[in-house]
């Protein structure tokens, strides 16, 4: 399994996803509040300020990456990354699209992201874990 190429590639996505998820729930959510997520918290019509909400999703984001890097034999948590990021992608599309054309946008972010959820779906079942 080690020499495996497909291994390689699956645990490297898997740690780069799990990075994009980690980083994104640690630094601008809960060390240093980026004005980006509060604007999208404030626009979202929830009523919870974003000095509420924002470090508990940072939270739920660092445990998503965690698991993607941890939890290599649920494909689910690959799925739920994969629609978070879409899901995210759609709605600062919808609500406040400017953010679509500022330097390193949620359009290179998430469409990164989610392909490297396929690369880890398509490598997956080449991959035994048990090994």
């Amino acid at each position: 399994m080690k020499n495996n190429p497909l291994v390689q590639v699956n645990l490297v996505c898997r740690v780069l996803l799990g990075f994009l998820f980690i980083y994104h729930g640690l630094v601008p959510k809960i060390l240093w509040l980026s004005p980006a997520e509060i604007h999208l918290v404030d626009i979202s019509g929830i009523g919870i300020s974003a000095g509420y909400i924002s470090p508990l999703a940072g939270i739920l984001e660092i445990l998503l990456g965690c698991a993607i890097i941890f939890l290599r034999k649920l494909d689910i948590v690959i799925y739920a990354a994969a629609g978070a990021l879409l899901g995210l992608l759609a709605y600062v599309a919808v609500m406040s699209p400017s953010y679509l054309a500022d330097a390193f946008n949620p359009v290179t972010t998430n469409i990164l992201g989610m392909g490297l959820c396929y690369l880890i779906l398509l490598t997956q079942k080449h991959v035994d874990w048990q090994d």
